[in-house]
């Protein structure tokens, strides 16, 4: 019998979007621990660090997509979210694809477990905020900016 590798269909998803050439909803979170600091995540790709997200899958509600993120990429299973901070659609922001990005701001605990996958994801790291090394990946300074300063919901 004939088996598909899994890796296969990621691979296929990838240019299933490129060919329909839509853009993708994704979602970030602006995560922070109780005692203030930021939840980030270095990208395998870019090497640099980003806030943690990802993009909503087939039939998934929106809000379900961050605490599956945050679990797969950071190994946080506690998350409380807050409001939407902002919603992004720069085309320039990912050259993967096109994606409208909502930024939430959320609490979390600390990772408890590995993130789940370590090719994407080269590391995870609490930062206060002096630390946080910019630029951060994916043009994500400005999400930054606009967590930090907990602005009503903006529209790019």
């Amino acid at each position: 019998m004939f088996r598909i590798p899994r890796a296969a269909f990621g691979v296929m998803y990838e240019v299933a979007r490129h060919l329909l050439r839509r853009p993708v909803v994704g979602i970030a979170a602006a995560a922070r621990t109780k005692d203030g600091r930021w939840l980030l995540i270095r990208r395998g790709d870019t090497g640099t660090w980003a806030f943690p997200g990802g993009t909503l899958e087939w039939g998934e509600q929106l809000k379900d997509t961050l605490p599956r993120e945050l679990e797969e990429e950071a190994g946080v299973t506690a998350v409380r979210m807050g409001k939407v901070l902002g919603v992004f659609s720069r085309p320039d922001r990912d050259v993967r694809f096109h994606a409208v990005t909502v930024l939430v701001a959320c609490e979390v605990d600390p990772p408890s477990k590995p993130q789940k996958n370590t090719i994407e994801i080269r590391d995870v790291r609490l930062f206060d905020l002096a630390d946080i090394p910019r630029p951060l990946a994916m043009g994500m300074d400005d999400f930054l900016d606009i967590a930090i300063k907990g602005d009503d919901t903006i529209l790019e």
